[in-house]
């Protein structure tokens, strides 16, 4: 597997072309990658082979020509998915079992694990392209602000990265990955990596020995402990800049970190991207997320997979990666919420913008209602963590590391009493809420989720050999 600077080169000439153009010239380039892919999956995938059996001919067809695919469905077939022959299941869970090989490819491709928030793990395959798209678009998409911001945070001290250190995720593994095939494209990135898995106390240990950390990227579950930590007097940093991913960033969060970190001289940024595609979207200087859209397609839509308004919440989106030929995600039910905006942004670029509210998986159902897990105020000030995990439908465990022992009792009769209250007024009789000796936990790649749903394993899972069923019917 080798990075080629030329080819990164050249996706950052062809993404300055396309934006230059305007929307004329972004919906011709997102088509003509969408049946460049289209072919190379059925001729090179015996999935989407028998998939795209009776499909028009890939030079005329459309977005709604095609299927939905999901996660299930794909890594049952995972063998017959690739478009690269040499690459097992067996083979590529074998290399993620070791945790010494994250970040070192298989032959020409990369491989890396999601989280599974919403069930079973995904395997991802990403080859040199994609690595090469996404350090090419990114710089293509980058504002004179950008530039700046970052060569001024860079001056000041280095980049810490805080994310999942026990697996095979994007986070840390792609850094790895980098630093293999460029160390002197790594370099200009350069960072620091700490595990969010450990307890609170060694990471803030960790950082507080980190002489000038000037930036940190880490996931926004991690940033509201880091928040509450800075505002205990435990934390001593002062960075100049957080990125955060792979979660919701809320406005509420966004305020306590201004307030917490005084030092900080820029907002928070917080582009959209997920294992599957790392690169979905861009942060302009206006706060807005805009799409990738010569390079990615993302589908706001209904439970019936319709397309939803611009300004309306979908029930989830479907994700089509035109940079990954190797493993095809074509019309892929992403799982989250996303509301495209109707009116074009202040800082005048040609791509769609969009709001993401969440994953339909981190939503807790109880009966006939639906809760976000935003309505519940998981914080007290004797407590350094607080998780809320529902183990039946109406049955919820309080988990808590306490910042102070002695205070036990009152602590988590205060949270159940707040837990309580929201199902209370939510309408929800008969809920029980009951302490757990357990400690709060992270997900698998370092994500801390205040509260943790039932999962459920009938969501959305119809399957891949099913009759074609499109955004248009």
């Amino acid at each position: 597997m080798r990075l080629s600077l030329l080819r990164v080169f050249g996706y950052l000439v062809g993404g300055l072309w396309t934006a230059w153009g305007g929307r004329k010239r972004i919906e011709a380039r997102q088509l003509r990658n969408l049946r460049r892919l289209v072919d190379k999956a059925r001729r090179d995938s015996p999935l989407f082979h028998r998939l795209y059996a009776d499909l028009p001919a890939s030079s005329e067809i459309e977005l709604c020509d095609l299927p939905v695919t999901r996660k299930p469905d794909l890594m049952r077939n995972f063998d017959d998915w690739l478009t690269i022959r040499s690459l097992s299941l067996e083979r590529a869970r074998e290399h993620l079992r070791d945790i010494q090989k994250v970040g070192v490819p298989i032959d020409d491709v990369a491989v890396f694990q999601t989280s599974g928030t919403s069930g079973e793990p995904a395997v991802i395959v990403l080859p040199s392209s994609f690595v090469e798209y996404a350090y090419g678009i990114m710089m293509a998409r980058f504002e004179r602000y950008h530039w700046k911001l970052i060569r001024k945070v860079r001056k000041l001290g280095v980049r810490v990265t805080i994310t999942g250190g026990n697996g095979h995720f994007a986070g840390n593994g792609f850094n790895k990955l980098v630093q293999r095939l460029n160390p002197a494209l790594a370099r200009s990135f350069a960072l620091t990596f700490i595990e969010a898995e450990q307890p609170i106390d060694h990471l803030v240990e960790k950082l507080n020995a980190i002489k000038d950390v000037a930036w940190i990227v880490t996931y926004p579950s991690m940033l509201s402990i880091l928040v509450r930590e800075k505002e205990a007097w435990r934390l001593k940093i002062e960075p100049a800049l957080f990125s955060t991913g792979g979660e919701k960033l809320t406005d509420d969060l966004r305020k306590r970190v201004r307030q917490a970190f005084p030092s900080l001289i820029s907002d928070i940024l917080d582009p959209y991207g997920c294992t599957e595609c790392l690169m979905i979207s861009f942060e302009c200087s206006c706060g807005r997320k805009h799409l990738n859209e010569d390079w990615v397609i993302l589908e706001a839509v209904d439970k019936a997979m319709r397309p939803v308004p611009d300004g309306t919440l979908s029930e989830t989106v479907l994700l089509t990666v035109l940079a990954n030929a190797a493993q095809p995600f074509i019309r892929y039910d992403l799982g989250d919420c996303v509301r495209f905006d109707k009116e074009p942004c202040p800082c005048g670029s040609p791509f769609r913008s969009f709001q993401v509210e969440g994953r339909q998986a981190t939503l807790v159902h109880v009966g006939q209602v639906t809760l976000s897990p935003l309505v519940f105020d998981l914080e007290h000030e004797q407590a350094r963590r607080i998780q809320l995990v529902q183990t039946k439908e109406k049955v919820f465990e309080v988990r808590i590391k306490l910042a102070d022992e002695a205070a036990a009792g009152r602590v988590f009769q205060e949270v159940i009493e707040s837990v309580q209250q929201v199902f209370h007024d939510n309408g929800l009789e008969g809920v029980t809420v009951r302490k757990s000796r357990a400690l709060p936990e992270f997900t698998a790649s370092g994500k801390f989720h205040d509260v943790v749903p039932l999962r459920n394993t009938n969501a959305r899972n119809t399957t891949l050999s099913g009759s074609r069923q499109s955004a248009s019917d």
